[in-house]
């Protein structure tokens, strides 16, 4: 065994911080840790502060493994590398005055060659009843190096053991003597030295039971689904200014009881100003002035003959009008009066063709419902503006009254039908046959003006307007999500996932032409945050697909996220600057007249059209299970492995029946230039896997084709000639002259050369930090969307707590089969993920590429990502 290799585990250390010290030091010097509470063979060391009768430390004597005290991790520590194991080895106490250590006599036989095991040799019938006790005794059986078998043993073995428990006479003749299960300890260290050894064989479980009640998983799995419920029924969105707001005290009836005849007859001689003036001292709670006048004040703001002084004033009657009658607190007919008085004077259609008026006048677009004073006059884009702030408070006033109780208290999941009754919110984008869906054509158009205004707003700072129309509009959009998301989740959960998916991916879609700059622009500043982590995904997703990177399809999760799409980032930092996903502006596609010509409907016209170019049966597959990217590159159709290939996420390395990969295939029949075309892709097919031992590069050289095998050496370097196939040969093996070995090795000099500039430069520096921008998002997003939970519930142990000891009994994958909640299924694998990255896992999948990126937004990724670990490392510390 060599000093060099330090991979750890523990058993028996119950202390937290203790257990933090020792892996923290672990990790100083170098060393590896596992997890876990099943011994795992790979380890070279096993930490223990006293001898203990655990299933860890029989098999780590019975494997020769090295079993110290954390004394020897701890000054190693201090000592600033490792220090020799022999003063640090665990004795077994025999007596006052004496020790031993029996487990240094096996270790010493297994290092020297004359054993592998100290169970060499033994043939067992292992006959143990309990499902758990019987797997734990076959590994430490199994590490000893014996051979295990279980009723009934194949009946040309011959049996040396039979090992039971609980013990009883052999009760099956097989020629063999039966013993209990502590003949286990007998054989490890005599029969004097096990006075101090419990019989009773015991696992890290056992020992954590004994000190702790057993976990019930029944009861976890309620706590889990009880946690996830509430996490996603919870308001997103809090509007404290709103609390102090009250119904009207004076009934509306009374409103006729006030003069308003003057205001009447100043509008009827065209002294709008003064009539302005005169109302601003009419509005009380309960009394609302007469609809006609309002209206015509309305109108005459939107002619050119308003000044900023009326525009400005308007602003305050109407927002004053809200505050003293709020229409969410009030009788029906107030809501009645508010959806007529907020539409447009002219057209009379509802409150949308306003709202989108409005929109478009400040956006300088002339698609209003009626032609207007143009070009855009800045008093008529205050108006329109302060239009668009008034419908916001009303949209956000309706939001908190269906969340929040009188007392501050949020209400219970879901809104009743008649709560919401004459909400301006439902008849704005929904009509009454689309409220089960929240991509309605009214949130259709609100998504495509967003868009364009983002672009605007967030595009070029230098000539940035003074109206920030995208903020406000998004501060929309999260209201009337949440609002609807909020209605329908005790209804139908799953309509609520699927509404916010259909939601994110169409703006991903209406995105297609708009700058990097301008997606992350409106994933940042999205307010809801479960709509913030669906566009994120998508937007992110979007951004593969149209730099041909495949990405996995299941829910978004830790797994997904760290295993995934951060590999991503390698790809995206070595990306052709501006091939595929604009970073920069560009004259034809960067104006807003571009953008606005380009609709809905020339995107749907894109995608047919890039639909007759796919390959017909691209994905079906025949008998051998070849697809037709592998019959086109067995047959040189390099056109079509182009268009294949194009399409996005395509697997480029997808395996038949048998294993062979497009690459496989390409390279066996000699079709360099279908080999070129598939090392060029992006990601880049693997070019180590191996069928019956052979690698692409043993199928060029057993066939004769010289330049592919050079040019799949210049893709891989030095890794590809390190192995050898199912006869042990190399591939320099194959080769016998001498000049063609010496092209080889060149060539892969050349390879290795080509990948230390690659992991070391970025190839397109703000393709990488839009990407970073996302993944950061999607991260901090997640966690406080889905976190896993700190300390929740009034238990002597927390839902966290539990979580992961339970994780520690069993993998996430068996303690979630079977549950229909998939929140609470991912709740459970996020768990175990970042259990995973506190043990120094996954760290292969961040490109070096990007860990030396110096980019503003990667390397607060990557900060990110050591919260994570960190994060992991506190749970890991409730075992």
């Amino acid at each position: 065994m060599e000093s060099c290799i330090h991979i750890f585990q523990m058993s028996g250390v119950k202390t937290h911080e203790l257990k933090r010290q020792l892996f923290h030091g672990i990790k100083q010097l170098g060393g590896r840790y596992i997890g876990g509470s099943a011994y795992q063979h790979a380890i070279t060391h096993l930490i223990i502060p006293q001898v203990l009768s655990s299933e860890k430390f029989l098999a780590a004597c019975a494997a020769g493994k090295w079993i110290v005290t954390p004394e020897f991790v701890l000054d190693s520590v201090k000592n600033g590398s490792w220090l020799a194991e022999e003063p640090y080895e665990v004795a077994l106490s025999i007596g006052a005055a004496n020790t031993s250590y029996p487990s240094r006599q096996w270790r010493e036989e297994v290092t020297s060659g004359r054993l592998t095991g100290a169970f060499q040799g033994w043939c067992v019938l292992l006959i143990v009843e309990e499902p758990t006790r019987r797997a734990m005794f076959d590994r430490l059986l199994k590490a000893g190096k014996a051979e295990v078998y279980h009723c009934p043993p194949p009946s040309d073995t011959s049996i040396t053991h039979v090992l039971t428990k609980p013990a009883t006479e052999n009760p099956i003749n097989h020629g063999a003597n039966c013993y209990p299960v502590s003949h286990i300890v007998q054989h490890l260290f005599g029969q004097k030295n096990t006075m101090n050894l419990n019989d009773n064989i015991t696992d890290d479980h056992s020992a954590a039971e004994t000190k702790d009640k057993n976990i019930n998983f029944t009861i976890l799995k309620e706590d889990i689904l009880s946690y996830v419920t509430k996490q996603e029924g919870r308001p997103r969105l809090c509007f404290l200014e709103f609390l102090g707001y009250e119904a009207p005290c004076v009934p509306p009836s009374q409103a006729t009881e006030r003069d308003f005849s003057n205001i009447g007859s100043m509008i009827d001689c065209g002294l709008f100003n003064e009539a302005l003036e005169e109302m601003r001292s009419s509005v009380f709670p309960g009394v609302l002035p007469p609809l006609p006048y309002l209206v015509s004040l309305l109108e005459y703001a939107q002619t050119a003959h308003a000044s900023s002084v009326f525009v400005r004033n308007m602003y305050f009657v109407m927002d004053n009008l809200i505050v003293t009658n709020p229409p969410w607190l009030s009788p029906i007919s107030v809501k009645k009066y508010f959806s007529q008085l907020l539409q447009c004077p002219q057209c009379k259609k509802g409150s949308w063709p306003f709202l989108e008026s409005a929109i478009r006048y400040c956006l300088s677009n002339e698609a209003t419902c009626h032609p207007l004073p143009g070009p855009a006059q800045p008093t008529l884009v205050d108006f329109h503006f302060d239009t668009l702030t008034l419908f916001l408070k009303i949209f956000q006033g309706e939001f908190h009254s269906v969340t929040i109780g009188d007392l501050g208290r949020p209400l219970g999941i879901g809104v009743s039908t008649a709560t919401t009754t004459g909400f301006l919110l439902y008849s704005t984008f929904w009509t009454m046959w689309e409220r089960s869906t929240l991509l309605s054509s009214t949130v259709k158009k609100l998504t495509q003006l967003l868009v364009e205004a983002a672009i605007v707003d967030y595009a070029d700072t230098e000539k940035k307007q003074k109206v920030y129309l995208a903020d406000t509009l998004l501060d929309m959009l999260s209201v009337l999500v949440e609002f609807w998301c909020h209605h329908n989740t005790r209804l139908n959960p799953h309509l609520v996932g699927k509404g916010l998916k259909d939601l994110s991916e169409h703006i991903a879609a209406i995105s297609h032409d708009a700058l990097l700059i301008v997606l992350t622009g409106i994933v940042g500043r999205l307010r809801s945050t479960r709509l913030k982590l669906m566009v994120a995904d998508a937007v992110f997703r979007k951004v593969c697909d149209m730099n041909r990177i495949a990405v996995t399809n299941e829910p978004l999760s830790y797994r997904k996220m760290v295993l995934s799409y951060l590999p991503v980032l390698g790809s995206l930092a070595q990306c052709p600057s501006g091939t595929r996903l604009r970073t920069v502006s560009t004259p034809h596609s960067c104006s807003l007249q571009e953008t606005n010509c380009r609709t809905l409907n020339s995107l749907v016209n894109e995608v047919n059209t890039e639909k007759e170019n796919i390959p017909r049966g691209f994905k079906k597959v025949n008998r051998a299970g070849e697809t037709l990217l592998h019959i086109a590159c067995k047959k040189n159709q390099v056109k079509t492995v182009l268009q294949i290939l194009s399409l996005p996420g395509i697997d480029v390395n997808i395996e038949d029946n048998v294993g062979w990969t497009p690459l496989h295939e390409a390279c066996n029949h000699g079709n360099i230039k279908c080999v070129a075309t598939l090392l060029n892709h992006r990601p880049a097919p693997v070019t180590t896997s191996q069928v019956d031992g052979r690698t692409p590069l043993h199928d060029a050289l057993l066939n004769g084709h010289m330049d592919i095998a050079k040019m799949l050496l210049e893709h891989s370097g030095f890794e590809l000639l390190r192995q050898s196939d199912g006869y042990g040969r190399f591939p320099l093996d194959m080769v016998s002259a001498e000049n063609e070995k010496e092209e080889l090795l060149l060539s892969a000099q050349a390879g290795d050369d080509t990948f230390k500039k690659e992991v070391s430069e970025v190839s397109n520096l703000p393709l990488l930090e839009a990407g970073s921008t996302l993944l950061a998002h999607l991260i901090f997003t997640y966690h406080r969307e889905r976190g896993v939970p700190r300390h929740v519930g009034d238990r002597s142990v927390s839902l966290a707590e539990r979580l992961v000891q339970a994780l520690e009994e069993q993998p996430a994958q068996k303690m979630t089969s079977g549950w229909t909640n998939q929140f609470a299924v991912r709740l459970v694998e996020d768990a175990e993920t970042l259990l995973e990255l506190s043990k120094g896992m996954h760290q292969a999948q961040v490109a070096q590429a990007v860990k030396d990126c110096k980019g503003e937004n990667t390397m607060f990724l990557m900060e990110l990502m050591d919260e994570l670990k960190s994060r992991g490392e506190e749970l890991a510390a409730c075992l």
